[in-house]
């Protein structure tokens, strides 16, 4: 069984989304502050990552925000979160947020997050890294990008292995027990190149 100190959680910072999606952040960001398990996270104040950081630092968390200057008034960077780290680029924030991080958690947002999930899934298919990966697949949010790889393994574009990178799970509870369970990436020998 691993020991997860601090999870990095991909979400949007978009607010005008399903309640479901509200709701699955705000569980989310309970649990990581009540399990002890620090948050690190883009460092926004508004939508699915403002609410994700409010409740785990409401359960009594630590809470990492990584932002990028520029982004930090466009997003509104979030004030009262334990450290905010403020960056110079998304490769320097995507970095720190690898670097801080024992293990990955995506919940529903825009392209943002689906780039922020294909680099991570990609450094694992290439073996920089062996740290658990889950979708949260709120109300099917996340089918179309299951079906998608399905495709794209279909095609011969990438290896049935490839499905092992990450954990889909349906519910916020399901988190911790599939990244207890997860395990190193099972390509083979060598990696493949995308």
């Amino acid at each position: 069984m691993r020991n997860f100190r601090s999870l990095c959680v991909y979400c949007g910072s978009s607010g005008a989304v399903d309640a479901r999606y509200r709701d699955a952040a705000v569980r989310l960001g309970t649990m990581l502050g009540e399990q002890r398990i620090g948050l690190v996270y883009g460092g926004g104040r508004i939508g699915l990552m403002g609410l994700l950081a409010d409740a785990c630092l409401r359960a009594g968390g630590t809470v990492v925000g990584v932002i990028p200057d520029f982004l930090r008034r466009a997003e509104v960077g979030h004030g009262a979160v334990t450290e905010l780290v403020i960056v110079d680029n998304m490769h320097e924030r995507k970095r720190t947020m690898f670097e801080r991080s024992d293990g990955f958690v995506i919940l529903p947002g825009g392209l943002g997050t689906l780039e922020e999930t294909f680099e991570i899934l990609t450094w694992k298919q290439l073996q920089l890294h062996d740290k658990p990966i889950v979708l949260v697949d709120i109300a099917g949010y996340w089918r179309p990008l299951a079906a998608l790889i399905d495709h794209v393994i279909g095609e011969n574009f990438a290896r049935p292995e490839m499905r092992a990178l990450m954990t889909v799970v349906d519910a916020v509870d399901q988190v911790l027990p599939a990244l207890e369970h997860a395990g190193a990436p099972r390509v083979g020998p060598e990696p493949e190149l995308i």
